[in-house]
C-alpha cells in the first residue's frame, strides 16, 4: 500500500507521464520514512512520510505537546511552518513537490521533495576538507541569516507564527528542565551516570543560575549537524530535517554545531555568544546525546552499533564536565 501510494504521489508531483520505477529507503531517518522516488526516466525525487510505524522512538508523555520546544518534530505542519520561514530568510531547502495531508490518499501525512543530487556535508568533509570549506563558509551565511531573525518568543517556529505561547518562563529554564529529564533518564539506563548524578544535577543547576534573562531569540535549526545539510551541484547548503526550527538561543545551535562539526566548525564561529549560556547548554547536549540514543535503542532502530557509540561517546564527555 505504501509503495501504491508513493507511485501514486510521485505521478502527480513530477508529471509527464513518468511513471515510478525504484523506491528507496533513505537511511538515518528515526521520525519519519524518508524515501527516494526513482522514475522510469531517472528522474528523481525525495519522500517524507510521518506513519507511525515509521517512527522508532518509543512513545512518551508529551510527544504531542507542541508547546514544548522539544517535543518531537513531526508532521506536516512543523515542516510547512520551517519551510516558510527558512526559504523567506534566504536559507536553501529542498523545495515542496506535492503536499498529501492525513485522510487524502492515506492515513499519513505524505510530501514529496526536491531530491538534492550531490551528498552531504558529513560525506564532503571526509572526503574533501577542503571543498568542504567553502560550503562550510556558506553555511554561516545561511546561520547569519537565521540569526538576523528576531522573535518576540521561543518556541517551535509553527506554534509561535501562529500566536501561539510555548510552556515555561525562558529558554535556560526549559533547557534546565530537560537536562534534569535527561540525566534521570540516563541515570536509570548506565551505572556511570548514576554514580555521578548528584554531581551533574548541582552542576547543571549552578550553570543554569549564572545564565541573565534575554527577550528575543532567533531562528535555530535545533540539530544542525553536517548530516542534516546536502550539498547541491552548484556547492550550496541545503538545509533538511526542518521540522523541529524554532526561536531560541543561538547559543543551542552553536552548541550542536560544535559538538557535531568538531575541528570543520571554525567557518562557522561568530562573535557575541554568551559564554554561560554555553557552558549550560554544552553539559545539557551531551546529556541529551546520551539518554536520546539509549531511549533509541529500546525499540527498533536498526543501526545499533552506531547508536550504541554516540551514547558511549557523549557519556564520557558529559562526565568530563564535572
Amino acid at each position: 500500500m505504501t509503495r501504491e501510494r508513493l507511485a501514486g504521489a510521485a505521478r502527480d508531483a513530477l508529471g509527464g507521464g513518468r511513471r515510478l520505477a525504484t523506491v528507496e529507503r533513505v537511511t538515518g531517518g528515526s521520525k519519519k520514512g524518508v524515501y527516494r522516488l526513482v522514475m522510469d526516466d531517472a528522474t528523481t525525487a525525495i519522500a517524507y512520510l510521518w506513519d507511525a510505524g515509521e517512527n522508532y522512538w518509543p512513545a512518551a508523555e508529551g510527544d504531542d505537546d507542541l508547546t514544548d520546544p522539544f517535543s518531537p518534530g513531526l508532521g506536516l505542519r512543523l515542516l510547512e511552518a520551517a519551510h516558510a520561514r527558512l526559504d523567506g530568510l534566504g536559507v536553501r531547502v529542498p523545495r515542496i513537490r506535492l503536499v498529501q495531508r492525513a485522510g487524502e490518499r492515506g492515513a499519513a501525512d505524505l510530501v514529496i521533495v526536491e531530491d538534492i543530487a550531490g551528498q552531504s556535508l558529513e560525506d564532503l568533509l571526509a572526503r574533501d576538507p577542503r571543498e568542504a570549506a567553502a560550503v562550510t563558509a556558506r553555511l554561516g551565511e545561511a546561520l547569519a541569516a537565521m540569526r538576523s531573525y528576531r522573535a518576540p518568543r521561543y518556541g517551535k517556529v509553527a506554534v509561535v507564527d501562529t500566536g501561539g505561547t510555548s510552556r515555561g518562563t525562558s529558554c535556560e529554564g526549559i533547557v534546565l528542565d530537560r537536562a534534569l529529564r535527561d540525566l534521570a533518564e540516563a541515570a536509570s539506563r548506565d551505572p556511570r551516570i548514576a554514580a555521578a548524578r548528584d554531581r551533574l544535577a548541582e552542576r547543571l543547576r549552578g550553570l543554569a543560575s549564572g545564565v541573565r534573562p534575554r527577550a528575543e531569540h532567533c531562528v535555530v535549526h535545533g540539530e544542525l549537524g553536517p548530516d542534516h545539510v546536502r550539498v547541491d551541484t552548484d556547492g550550496h547548503p541545503v538545509l533538511i530535517d526542518i521540522e523541529g526550527l524554532m526561536y531560541f538561543d543561538v547559543e543551542w545551535e552553536h552548541v550542536f554545531l560544535r559538538i557535531r562539526c568538531a575541528d570543520a566548525y571554525g567557518p562557522l564561529r561568530t562573535d557575541g555568544l554568551d559564554e554561560s549560556r554555553l557552558a549550560l547548554y554544552t553539559l545539557a547536549q551531551r546529556l541529551s546525546l546520551t539518554a536520546g540514543p539509549l531511549r533509541l535503542l529500546d525499540g527498533g532502530f536498526p543501526d545499533r552499533a552506531s547508536m550504541a557509540g554516540i551514547a558511549e561517546h557523549n557519556l564520557k564527555k558529559a562526565l568530563e564536565l564535572v
